[in-house]
């Protein structure tokens, strides 16, 4: 099979089932969008960095906002 080489890839984890984190390695698993295994892998140093309280309130915010309009 061929690589496609700069090509975005763009997949949902719609269903998150499993939480590890291992040897710096954070690892969520569970559904994509369509209902297959899917594992995202992210350096767990490089996500705590990034997602922090302000980022976790963020996403709390917009969520709230998505509940309320449906």
């Amino acid at each position: 099979m061929e690589e496609k080489v700069n090509e975005e890839l763009h997949k949902r984890l719609h269903e998150i089932n499993t939480f590890q984190c291992v040897d710096n390695e954070l690892y969520l698993r569970g559904k994509d969008e369509w209902g297959k295994d899917l594992t995202i892998c992210f350096d767990a140093f490089n996500f705590l960095e990034w997602i922090d309280k302000e980022q976790i309130e963020y996403i709390k915010e917009q969520t709230i906002k998505y509940i309320q309009k449906k």
